[in-house]
């Protein structure tokens, strides 16, 4: 038997987290060390997965199958293709950042108040190294129940580090401060139980489907292909409509999709930064992944007949998160908005049916990924310095702390995607790839780069021009841990914006076969003849 490396891949950073939590109370450096230890290791292991995928190959490589739930049909299935071997390298780069940029996040607070006051360190890494092995698994899964499982059991670890670990930088007190955050963690875990429980219904309606079309229950992915290819899996319509939008549901909340966006501004707004990296750049992307892996190919009748509610709701998405983040007086809660704005696009670019379209939009999470944690992580830096959240109190940081307001620039800037950054390719072929085939939302689409502009540069010129406030004097530029977390991740920002084609080298071949699966091609441009 081959050596298991997707399996060790993920196991790695669960054993990481129960090693963590064991390390005894009085020992919160060897619990941090410990965690580092275990991410970076992580990572190498994922470079070795990325290494060894041939972009040319299979479908699915390094894959893992085994007998499970016999009587049920549930087996141990990973295997990764162009799109999740990308973002499963993308999961594993941004714990450790994640990690060292929550180096204090977790420590003992002097002051006597309960509610400050119980912050165990080794629990807050422990949670980090879980959610990170589940969403590791998530995006290996070929199993719809294996997977099921993790895209649940993700949101028990993050409840914690968002009602637990909360943000102190808060403009209430502090008692108001433990109520906003416990209402955000349940709002956070409400809407995702609710969408994965209609997600259940629908995977155990696919496997009395696979059933009845194939003599015996499955949840494997690849059989459902392998049956429908050979002519033996074929759903009647108002079944396969039924059953994705039970899917297609989870996913919109998960990714988030207005309407169902508004746990993510709460979550975000009262987790530390670090949290609110590991939701919108790690655990968010689960949602558009599954949208692409399962939406797509289990059900291309039903995503085809879906595609254009989807892409309403897409645009609208864009241009409602821009908007508000336009008028937020909130620095994460603003980059909250702008991030449901960013998944705009990235639904969008999936349901556009384009090969330009869904190259971008895998190419925008893993972009959009790197970006957000850069300008969030940035922000959670400026906000421990300060204590405060609000925009109104900062301005004038420039002068004082030059590096902290240079890698904050750029961050926004990549939010914004300038060209030369590497969220532009994303946006760019998300809009030429939607334009090609639906002009008109492509082109309503464009307004929320106009948006994006609007809030990002106002946000800057509010913090860090003009003159210096009261309480920015004394404001310490970033230190070397700060710098080491910031700096690969612009260094990253430049050569993807640069010279994308290795992460397009990637993705492409599995964007072709899942335009294949719902069968659909590009269209063709519209010439006039020229006299």
């Amino acid at each position: 038997m081959s050596f298991p490396l997707l399996t060790v891949t993920a196991a790695l950073p669960a054993v990481g987290a129960i090693a963590t939590a064991a390390v005894p109370a009085a020992k919160r450096t060897v619990a941090k060390w410990s965690a580092l230890g275990f991410s970076v290791a992580t990572f190498v292991l994922a470079v070795i997965v990325l290494v060894r995928f041939e972009p040319g190959g299979e479908r699915y490589q390094l894959t893992e199958s085994h007998a499970w739930i016999k009587d049920f049909g549930v087996r141990y299935e990973l295997g990764v293709d162009g799109i999740g071997v990308s973002l499963v390298a993308l999961t594993a780069l941004l714990i450790p950042f994640i990690i060292a940029a929550g180096w204090h996040d977790a420590d003992p607070l002097e002051d006597k108040n309960p509610n400050r006051r119980w912050r165990p360190t080794q629990g807050f890494f422990a949670l980090i190294l879980a959610v990170e092995a589940m969403v590791v698994v998530s995006f290996e899964a070929t199993d719809v129940f294996l997977f099921y499982i993790f895209f649940e059991a993700m949101l028990i670890p993050m409840y914690f580090l968002i009602g637990g670990f909360g943000d102190q930088a808060h403009e209430h007190g502090d008692d108001e401060a433990a109520k906003q955050r416990s209402y955000a963690a349940v709002k956070f875990l409400l809407y995702n139980l609710v969408g994965g429980l209609v997600m259940l219904a629908a995977v155990i309606g696919l496997y009395a489907a696979s059933a009845d079309q194939l003599g015996h229950g499955t949840f494997s992915l690849q059989e459902i292909l392998q049956a429908r290819a050979a002519g033996k899996f074929d759903l009647a319509s108002s079944t396969e409509r039924w059953l994705f939008l039970g899917f297609f549901f989870a996913f919109a909340v998960k990714a988030p999709l207005w309407p169902l966006h508004t746990w993510l501004p709460n979550a975000m707004g009262e987790s530390t930064a670090p949290v609110a990296v590991l939701i919108t750049a790690v655990v968010d992307k689960v949602g558009t992944f599954a949208m692409l892996r399962y939406c797509l190919q289990l059900f291309p009748e039903a995503s085809k007949w879906a595609t254009p509610v989807i892409l309403v709701l897409a645009v609208i998405s864009i241009i409602y998160g821009a908007l508000l983040a336009v008028g937020q007086r909130d620095i994460k809660r603003l980059i909250a908005y702008a991030s449901i704005s960013h998944f705009g696009f990235i639904i969008m670019g999936i349901f556009a049916m384009t090969t330009q379209g869904q190259s971008g939009a895998a190419l925008y999470m893993v972009n959009h990924g790197i970006s957000t944690a850069a300008l969030l992580l940035v922000a959670g830096f400026l906000i421990s310095r300060r204590g405060s959240r609000l925009i109104a109190d900062y301005g004038g940081v420039q002068k004082v702390a030059p590096v902290l307001a240079g890698t904050f620039l750029i961050g926004g800037l990549a939010t914004l995607s300038l060209p030369g950054l590497a969220p532009f390719v994303s946006e760019f072929l998300v809009l030429v790839g939607t334009f090609s085939r639906y002009p008109a939302l492509g082109i309503i689409a464009t307004v929320g780069i106009v948006l994006a502009a609007l809030y990002v540069l106002v946000l800057y010129q509010r913090t860090m021009t003009g003159p210096v406030k009261e309480g920015i004097e004394g404001m310490r530029d970033l230190r070397v841990r700060e710098v080491a977390v910031v700096v690969p991740l612009i260094a990253l920002l430049l050569f993807l914006g640069v010279y994308p084609k290795p992460l397009t080298d990637i993705v492409n071949p599995a964007v072709g076969q899942t335009l294949s699966d719902v069968h659909k091609t590009d269209p063709k441009p519209a010439l006039e003849a020229t006299k």
